[in-house]
């Protein structure tokens, strides 16, 4: 199981974000360092630290409030991205300083691996970031070092030489991501042959679709899943569904992606129990296109699923053009039974125009949401406010990232409707998920 980057004592977490603190990340790099002696570099320790260029330029112009906004957004993207991308390893997610952000794995990894997987990272953060609606969207300047921890080296020494990369990088115009001994490695594969990978990999059906189970409360029964992809790469390993869809998207692919994922997810789902739900994740090219709506009935007929069992979920990204226009087509949808969830709630600023918008069932609580409930009133307070709202607008909610027994109840406690997590279950094939799902009543 992954090592969650924030669930830790609250002296231990950046107060901010919610990342664990520089403290925290000397005593796992310790750690780990002493267990990579121990087993021989068995799985060895893998480290990149993110530095935000120009990352003062957005506080000067916009003012404090809009710098922690982007910061929490840059934070929450890095758990997504690495949630994805070490599902199966152990890693940790941190802020160190101002705009500085470490991000440390311990798992068999190649060179190449890992500096393609600052480069999917980099991708990730530059993306615009929805802000204040007098400010509209920001875009950051993200520079990374890597370097794979040599046995013995303290924590100290991996902190030393990452930043010394970060400073040398800056003098590299046009270069992004170097590794801390100063060598600027070319990609292992280039982005016009990851690109041909994909469109082969779609070809032969290689994209895996796996499915994260959904449970009520508070009975915590089994009541569906939300439909994730995987692409094992020949070289590169396991890439996840958020560095997946950006390569799609610099193949100008987003599109054959998406329905491929969703015809996939849909025809396994039409096995399942009548009584489970399928979530599929909603892209912008797929808002963009007219006959979106109409293909995707099309999908659900052909499939033998229902669409009344289906729920979309579409996230903040996804609404940053066009809003008026998404809210027409998802009106459409709703109104051939289709149930549609505003994911991410609370990563970043909350745009709350989206409630009044778009016609929504659920509200998807991301996970920044939660995790500090158990120990921090303040946390606490926001997700009962949050969930009061849900239940004057007539919303139901869904809590991401539910990892104890003790956030379950609590989430439970104040009204939450249903959650997922790796308290029950990870996100697991579409054999695995039958097997859970036919097993409720043995």
């Amino acid at each position: 199981m992954a090592s969650r980057p924030r669930i830790i004592g609250s002296h231990h977490r950046d107060t901010l974000t919610g990342l664990l603190g520089p403290s925290a990340v000397r005593e796992r790099l310790s750690v780990w360092q002493a267990l990579a002696v121990a087993d021989g570099q068995v799985a060895p320790v893998h480290v990149m630290l993110l530095g935000l260029g120009r990352f003062d330029a957005v506080n000067l112009a916009y003012g404090e409030d809009a710098g922690d906004g982007a910061l929490m957004t840059v934070a929450e993207r890095i758990v997504h991205f690495a949630e994805d991308e070490f599902e199966n390893g152990d890693w940790i997610a941190a802020r160190i300083a101002g705009g500085s952000f470490l991000v440390a794995a311990r798992e068999a990894c190649s060179r190449e691996r890992w500096q393609w997987l600052g480069e999917a990272l980099a991708d990730a953060i530059a993306h615009p970031i929805s802000a204040r609606e007098d400010v509209g969207t920001l875009r950051l300047w993200p520079r990374i070092a890597l370097m794979r921890a040599m046995p013995g080296e303290s924590p100290q020494m991996v902190f030393d030489r990452l930043g010394d990369a970060i400073d040398n990088v800056k003098s590299l115009h046009g270069q992004r991501v170097v590794w801390s001994n100063g060598s600027v490695a070319p990609r292992g594969i280039s982005g016009a042959q990851l690109e041909a990978d994909l469109l082969s990999a779609l070809d032969r059906d290689e994209i895996e679709v796996v499915f994260q189970p959904q449970y009520d409360l508070p009975g915590d029964c089994l009541v569906g899943a939300e439909a994730l992809a995987r692409w094992q790469h020949p070289n590169l390993g396991r890439i996840g569904a958020s560095a997946l869809f950006a390569i799609a998207e610099r193949a100008d692919h987003v599109a054959q992606l998406s329905r491929h994922i969703a015809e996939k997810s849909l025809r396994a789902a039409a096995s399942w129990p009548d009584d489970l739900r399928l979530s599929l994740n909603v892209t912008p090219a797929d808002l963009a296109a007219a006959s979106f709506a109409t293909e995707l009935e099309a999908m659900i007929e052909f499939s033998g699923f229902t669409a009344s069992r289906t729920t979309l979920e579409i996230t903040e990204h996804v609404l940053l053009s066009e809003l008026e226009r998404s809210a027409v087509m998802l009106n459409d949808l709703r109104s051939c039974g289709l149930r549609v969830a505003l994911d991410d709630f609370g990563a970043g600023f909350c745009n709350f125009r989206y409630l009044k918008l778009l016609p929504l069932d659920y509200i998807k609580l991301d996970r920044a949401m939660v995790e500090g409930i158990a120990d921090a009133p303040k946390d606490m307070a926001v997700f009962r406010a949050i969930i009061a709202m849900a239940h004057a607008l007539e919303l139901q909610t869904i809590a991401e990232g539910i990892e104890t027994p003790e956030q379950r109840d609590m989430i439970s406690a104040e009204g939450c409707n249903f959650y997922q997590g790796f308290l029950r279950a990870k996100p697991m094939s579409a054999a695995a998920f039958m097997d859970v799902a036919q097993g409720r009543a043995q």
